[in-house]
């Protein structure tokens, strides 16, 4: 997850994975199709680099690996989430490259096709982390690249692992991001928690120009 109001952010995180399994927080997907599809909808072929931001112990990437993605990357600020994925993995985990950093104090070394993200944006309250937030995209994300990104909707919920969030709709975020992403695609997702309660997510697909 990324960046969020407490003396140390990892320790939060990695606290939420020590006392839950990675089935039980309420942002597991057993099926991230959605994702999946706004991946595909990119065109990115296996062997251009994808990041999957605020991964953690999400199944998107043992879904990328099996369609055949040779060049994926997880980032996420609790080493006890990736440890989960790694785990769950097992061998394939070999194939993937894993980065525990904060989002926000993050500074890429490599330039990607995809950036997706489902889990961190939304926990960006304070305005200075949205802002180093894009400044990682902005470094990150090759010329006509892809940004996925999915938030709590504008009716979902408020608060999230004990912690506010921002909801958005499209253009909240489109604004955000900035004019030099152009809004290509957006879709609503009715997530299911593991607890049964229902939360309304959307989610955008950007091409930067």
């Amino acid at each position: 997850m990324a960046s969020v109001a407490t003396p140390d952010p990892g320790a939060y995180w990695d606290r939420v994975y020590a006392t839950r399994a990675p089935d039980e927080v309420s942002w597991f997907q057993r099926d991230p199709r959605l994702s999946l599809s706004m991946i595909d909808a990119t065109g990115a072929g296996p062997d251009e680099p994808v990041i999957d931001i605020g991964g953690g112990a999400s199944t998107l990437v043992d879904a990328l690996l099996a369609a055949g993605h040779r060049a994926v990357t997880v980032l996420d600020i609790s080493d006890k989430a990736l440890v989960a994925a790694r785990t769950r993995l097992g061998a394939r985990a070999e194939r993937v490259a894993w980065i525990v950093a904060d989002v926000t104090r993050w500074r890429p070394d490599a330039s990607y096709a995809v950036w997706h993200d489902r889990a961190a944006f939304h926990f960006l309250t304070d305005a200075g982390d949205r802002t180093a937030y894009l400044a990682a995209l902005r470094t990150a994300l090759r010329p006509r690249g892809a940004a996925i990104i999915a938030a709590f909707a504008a009716d979902g919920p408020e608060r999230c692992s004990g912690l506010p969030v921002r909801r958005y709709s499209p253009d909240m975020l489109a604004g955000e991001i900035g004019p030099e992403f152009r809004l290509i695609e957006t879709a609503d997702e009715d997530h299911v928690t593991p607890a049964g309660v229902r939360q309304h997510f959307m989610f955008c697909r950007f091409r930067r120009d």
